[in-house]
């Protein structure tokens, strides 16, 4: 059971690129990934696991792109679309499944989200620490950026940190999910979501 708080943030426009292009990227390498899986299935019937994604895609531009825990996520998520998938065929031999389930497919464009594990983001002078990779330290001359702790989450529990790029309205805005590991501790209506909205 998780918990999830959402922090709206108002980046000045040099981070707001940094951003939007860590979303652009992971974009990106999730097609990687999901080619790669689509191809082995094709022509094996096999599945990649995440271990396979993360080897076989370590250095793909993409993924140095990101720093290197946050690509593992993007590419762990396509591995586990696709061991849903295989779940989802097994379902139906055994008639517990009836619509057919679609193949993961590629992402059309747009900004995927970049998801931080917990273990990477770090406490520094009151504010958590997003660390950025080796290739956004060299173009943009940004090894990490920074979000003050206002999150009503214990940080003990907290499991990973989901940066969202959404539309509306005509906007864009860019947001941080924070997503605890049990939900029952921090007295959430699971059924809801919980929003705050710093404007840093």
């Amino acid at each position: 059971m998780y918990g999830c708080q959402q922090i709206r943030i108002n980046p000045n426009s040099e981070l707001k690129a940094v951003l939007e292009f860590l979303c652009s990227e992971s974009t990106k390498l999730a097609n990687c990934g999901t080619y790669y899986a689509r191809q082995l299935f094709f022509k094996t019937g096999k599945i990649p696991s995440k271990f396979d994604l993360h080897r076989e895609l370590g250095k793909n531009s993409h993924f140095g792109a990101m720093y290197s825990q946050v690509a593992q996520q993007c590419l762990t998520t396509v591995a586990e679309s696709f061991k849903s998938y295989v779940g989802l065929l097994k379902g139906i031999k055994k008639g517990i499944v009836t619509q057919k389930p679609k193949l993961p497919g590629y992402r059309k464009g747009g900004l995927n989200l970049v998801t931080f594990p917990s273990q990477v983001v770090k406490l520094k002078d009151g504010k958590l620490r997003f660390p950025l990779g080796s290739k956004v330290k060299v173009w943009f001359g940004l090894n990490a950026f920074y979000m003050p702790k206002v999150f009503h989450i214990r940080s003990e529990r907290q499991n990973k940190y989901q940066l969202v790029c959404r539309c509306g309205d005509g906007n864009q805005s860019l947001h941080i999910s924070l997503l605890s590991a049990d939900a029952k501790h921090h007295n959430l209506n699971v059924n809801n979501v919980y929003q705050v909205f710093v404007y840093a």
